[in-house]
């Protein structure tokens, strides 16, 4: 008991960066542990990641609309995801450093369905591709738009590469244009992922330096779905029909605690007052 106990504390304290990594490492571990199972009963190994790759197929894409989130989570190789989650290490330290959760998970899955949907369009549009419909697969549209996202918000920052001191704003030019250059020579739908994610990452530093956050529209949608769900398990549990609150010996009012997770689910987390926060805190203490 206290081994799960420890592990769960542990994921709490890592960074909602660090989290993604974590998530994206047991994805890639994992189906090698099923693999050997399936080796075992001689059931085909791709069978059921056929279903979490996204296919530039639209037909096939609108019978598998999960796909448009879940290729991110399943990676080619060791070193395609190794490189994916070092890049995503670094710049979601730089962009965690400004910026609270929200932003960064903004950011990260927008940048997937931005990478996944230019993917897709692109083997509907350009003839080049025309018969051809190879899975995408990989973190790396997310990944680009939190790193362009933290190069375009603070352009000036340097770090050290070696003993050279590099411009965020130019390693970000170096990025975007690589991954221009490289389309006509392998994996272009890739490529072109990359540049979805790079795109959103960029007008996303852009308009939320003017003000306008442009990912608060998805923020309501993911905290209206697990952030709501969490909050029932933590605050609806029968231990707190009848609890008392240890700091003020007020009794929980379940009422009110329902009021203020319907307000989360149409506003968001942050709409919640002082008063309110500090109630479900209170609540979920007991």
């Amino acid at each position: 008991m206290s081994f799960f106990y420890n592990l769960k504390y542990r994921f709490g304290s890592f960074s909602i960066a660090e989290k993604i990594i974590l998530i994206n490492v047991v994805f890639f571990l994992f189906p090698m542990l099923l693999n050997v199972l399936f080796f075992l009963f001689n059931i085909p190994t791709n069978s059921y990641l056929n279903w979490l790759q996204l296919s530039p197929n639209l037909l096939t894409f609108i019978k598998r609309p999960w796909s448009l989130i879940t290729y991110s989570f399943v990676h080619s190789g060791f070193f395609h995801l190794l490189w994916n989650m070092v890049l995503l290490y670094y710049a979601g330290r730089l962009l965690l450093n400004l910026f609270p959760d929200r932003i960064f998970i903004n950011n990260y899955f927008l940048g997937v369905i931005s990478g996944g949907l230019i993917f897709i369009s692109s083997y509907s549009i350009f003839p080049v591709f025309e018969g051809n419909y190879p899975p995408l697969i990989g973190a790396s549209a997310g990944v680009m738009a939190v790193f362009i996202f933290i190069c375009t918000y603070t352009p000036n920052q340097e770090i050290r590469f070696f003993f050279i001191k590099l411009k965020l704003k130019h390693i970000g030019l170096a990025f975007f244009f690589l991954d221009i250059i490289q389309i006509p020579y392998g994996n272009a739908g890739g490529h072109l992922a990359h540049l979805g994610g790079a795109v959103l990452g960029f007008f996303y530093a852009r308009q939320l330096g003017e003000g306008r956050d442009i990912g608060s529209g998805f923020q309501n949608i993911w905290q209206s779905i697990f952030k709501k769900k969490y909050l029932k398990t933590v605050y609806r549990s029968p231990k707190n029909k009848s609890a008392t609150s240890k700091n003020s010996g007020e009794r929980i009012n379940q009422n009110k605690i329902d009021s203020i997770l319907d307000k989360i689910s149409n506003s968001g987390y942050d709409s919640l007052s002082k008063e309110e926060k500090e109630y479900l805190f209170k609540a979920g203490k007991e």
